[in-house]
């Protein structure tokens, strides 16, 4: 099927053409004919699915003709979750609509000068892609009219509700007209997502789009454990050195550990720059602009900085710390392996976080192959977890002693995990202390929380039994002296 088959305008098909597309993706072919018939609608689908066209395209072919009300508000709002996000879909706006005369964009995000955006925002505009904070920000001071607002996007749902914004995107809603189509996509439409869904929709048409096999296949996946933090530098070295590798992301926990990181891999002869939420937009659009360009080979980036991230270049994706959420993991790896290409993905991983991988494959439904790099193994024996495709179910291992009390983001220096003659975590040191990386969310590991517990249950049960109450003042033949205290036991 072509573009030009979903009744489209000639000119909205001639700029995506001009783009290289030539036939719409599965969400394009049932999102784009729904919203042209002025549906609202519900989209679950994966990144890189297209969805970004699949809301803009049939938005665009509005824009061409007349608006219903006059005035000087957009008639077009899309909400996204995070600055880079909301200038990629800005440019596929301006791309997409390119051959549309006197069309109007206003990209209303944090980290920009306010008084510029109120300027813009002061004047006719069709279409503003905007942060719901900066929005906000922009509605308490009088600077935008959505009385004549048409369509509104939500763009990625879910991330926006995780990242705290649910009273912002209300507060938005309320002041829009209530004859609004509305279009929401989301990676799932389950849980607190499917409740707003409810609040903002009127007989919404669901569109469920599952991550493609076809998709997958382009993307190699596969994981390398480490023992230490020397070692998952050393793996991480070696992986940057590969000739066919073009360009990567690295995904660390942390904005620190993405900091130092960068500064490691530069000083390692590397063209390396660190991308987070604390770095203000001129220094963001800078190292972007270096990555699209090819200046930047190395991007360092946590999970929020780099959503929405597309540059075609990106041909490896590398896992420096594992996700704390499956999903996480697969918008991670969309970086590469865009618009059909192929990719790769790697994860590096410690030996006690096996269940994350677990959980992993559960989630992609693909079990990832376990990788070794001939004078890189780990000491422990590396093995692929129990998941995906296994009939038993197997509990991962957990460590015993604690996580380092400093900037540490790992397992301990000394000894490591998997060695059995030292105990992991020992005095207290981690890998992350010594090289100086912030430290994971999350304190100590589950092991150690439980065990912790189960030995203060053990004190304090000894501790009943073997009471013995003082004697009461004044009075020896008191009943409490004449005979022992019973302690019922406790129950197990």
């Amino acid at each position: 099927m072509a573009f030009a088959q979903l009744g489209l305008n000639p000119q909205v098909v001639k700029a995506v053409e001009a783009s290289g597309y030539t036939e719409p993706t599965p969400v394009q072919i049932q999102a784009i004919p729904a919203t042209l018939e002025g549906k609202d609608l519900l989209v679950s689908s994966q990144t890189g699915s297209g969805k970004t066209a699949a809301f803009m395209l049939p938005c665009l072919h509005r824009l061409d003709t007349p608006a219903a009300l006059p005035g000087r508000g957009p008639r077009v709002l899309v909400l996204t979750p995070t600055r880079e996000l909301a200038q990629q879909v800005t440019k596929a706006a301006e791309t997409y609509g390119k051959f549309l005369k006197r069309l109007r964009i206003v990209a209303a995000v944090g980290g920009a000068p306010l008084h510029v955006q109120a300027k813009l925002l002061s004047q006719p505009v069709d279409v503003v892609v905007a942060t719901p904070g900066r929005l906000i920000d922009h509605l308490e001071r009088g600077r935008i009219d959505f009385s004549r607002l048409e369509t509104l996007i939500l763009d990625e749902a879910d991330r926006m509700l995780d990242m705290g914004f649910i009273d912002d995107i209300e507060a938005i809603i309320a002041r829009t007209p209530a004859n609004r189509q509305t279009l929401l996509f989301s990676a799932t439409l389950e849980g607190v997502v499917g409740r707003l869904a409810q609040r903002v929709t009127k007989n919404a048409q669901r569109i469920e789009i599952s991550s493609a096999p076809e998709h997958k296949a382009k993307i190699e996946q596969r994981i390398h454990f480490a023992d230490d933090f020397s070692h998952k530098s050393r793996l991480l070295d070696h992986l940057l050195r590969d000739v066919d590798l073009a360009q990567a992301v690295v995904f660390t926990s942390t904005k620190k550990s993405a900091d130092d990181l960068a500064v490691q891999l530069r000083g390692e002869g590397f063209s390396a720059e660190a991308l987070h939420g604390d770095m203000n937009q001129r220094d963001r659009n800078r190292t972007l602009q270096g990555l699209r360009l090819g200046r930047t080979r190395v991007l360092v980036a946590t999970d929020v900085a780099a959503r929405g991230l597309d540059v075609p270049g990106i041909s490896h994706v590398i896992n420096f710390d594992l996700p704390r959420q499956a999903e996480d993991y697969v918008h991670r790896i969309g970086r590469t392996g865009r618009a059909g290409r192929e990719g790769i993905a790697i994860s590096l991983a410690a030996h006690f976080e096996k269940r994350q991988i677990r959980d992993i494959e559960r989630y992609t439904a693909q079990a990832i192959r376990v990788g070794v790099i001939p004078g890189l193994e780990p000491k422990a024996r590396p093995s692929r977890p129990e998941g995906f495709g296994d009939k038993r179910r197997a509990s991962a291992p957990r460590p015993t002693g604690g996580y380092g009390k400093g900037n540490g983001n790992g397992y301990g220096s000394k000894g490591g995990y998997g060695d059995k003659k030292a105990v992991f975590g020992e005095k207290r040191a981690s890998f992350g202390e010594k090289a100086g990386f912030g430290h994971r969310e999350g304190g100590r590991p589950d092991g150690d929380k439980r065990s912790a517990g189960r030995r203060q249950t053990a004190r304090l049960r000894q501790q009943l039994l073997t009471f013995t109450p003082a004697p009461a003042r004044g009075r020896v033949d008191h009943p409490r002296n004449q005979r022992p205290l019973k302690c019922r036991q406790p129950s197990r």
